[in-house]
C-alpha cells in the first residue's frame, strides 16, 4: 500500500482550474519530486494534500485512508506535514517557539524533546540560533527552521514546497543534504522545486507539471537525461 496516493485530483480557484486530474503515488521511504515552472500547479497540489485548499475532484489517500474531506489537523495526526513556500515563520517569536508550534499535535513531552534533538542534529545551526527571534535569521536559516517545524509533528510523509527558493547556493547544498539524510532514514518525501536539477538528483521518481497537468513522469535520473526535460526545465 502506498504511503500517499493522489488519484486524478483537480483544484479550482473560482473559474481557474489550477490542478487538472493529477495522479501520482509515493511509496514508504520514497522521495518524489514535482517540477515545473511558476503557476504549474505544484504548490496547489501540496496544499490539496495538506487540506489547505479543497479538492474539487478526485481523491487523496494516506496509508489507504481517504483524506480529501478531512480537516488539515486530522491529516497531521495521520502523519502528513507541510513545510510551505515562503517559510511562514513567526518573526517576532524565538526559533524554539516556532519549532514547538509544529509539535502542537504531539502530546508526549518525551516525544517532543526527542524530536527536537533530532531537528538540532539535522540542523546544528538551528540549535545555535534557538533563542534568537526567527525574523533575525538569514533566509537559509529560516528555511531550516521551517523544515524543522514540520518535522516536529513527527510526520511519516513530509512535503517540502520550494525549500531552495531565494537561498544562497552553499546553504541550498546543506538543505539538500538534510533532505537526502531524512529520506535515507526512511522518511517519505514530496519535494516541490523550481530547481529541477536539484530535485531530480534527489528523487526516486519525478513528475513534471505544466498548466496544472502531469506532462512527463519517470525515475529521477531518467528525467535528468530526458531531452524534453533537459530543454524545458534544465536549460540544456
Amino acid at each position: 500500500m502506498p504511503m500517499l496516493e493522489v488519484d486524478k485530483i483537480s483544484v479550482r480557484y473560482g473559474q481557474l482550474e489550477a490542478v487538472r486530474s493529477v495522479s501520482f503515488k509515493v511509496a514508504a521511504g520514497e522521495l518524489v519530486a514535482l517540477i515545473g515552472s511558476n503557476g504549474a500547479g505544484k504548490s496547489s497540489t501540496l496544499k490539496a494534500i495538506a487540506g489547505l485548499v479543497p479538492v474539487a475532484q478526485g481523491s487523496v489517500r494516506v496509508n489507504g485512508a481517504e483524506v480529501q474531506r478531512m480537516p488539515p489537523e486530522q491529516r497531521v495526526h495521520l502523519g502528513v506535514a507541510l513545510s510551505p513556500e515562503g517559510r511562514r515563520l513567526f518573526g517576532r517569536m524565538s526559533v524554539l517557539d516556532n519549532l514547538l508550534i509544529g509539535a502542537h499535535t504531539v502530546k508526549s513531552k518525551a516525544e517532543r524533546e526527542q524530536t527536537l534533538r533530532q531537528v538540532y542534529e539535522l540542523f546544528p545551526r538551528v540549535q545555535e540560533r534557538r533563542s534568537q527571534l526567527a525574523g533575525s535569521l538569514s533566509g537559509g536559516e529560516q528555511q531550516m527552521v521551517a523544515i524543522g517545524r514540520a518535522l516536529m509533528a513527527r510526520p511519516r510523509l513530509l512535503m517540502l514546497d520550494e525549500p531552495s527558493l531565494g537561498i544562497a547556493p552553499k546553504v541550498v547544498a546543506e538543505i539538500a543534504d538534510a533532505i537526502r539524510r531524512l529520506n535515507q532514514a526512511g522518511m517519505s518525501i514530496v519535494l516541490v522545486e523550481q530547481n529541477a536539477r536539484l530535485a531530480l538528483k534527489l528523487a526516486h521518481n519525478a513528475y513534471a507539471l505544466e498548466h496544472g497537468e502531469v506532462v512527463k513522469a519517470g525515475k529521477g535520473q531518467e528525467m535528468l537525461d530526458d531531452p524534453y526535460v533537459r530543454k524545458a526545465y534544465l536549460g540544456v
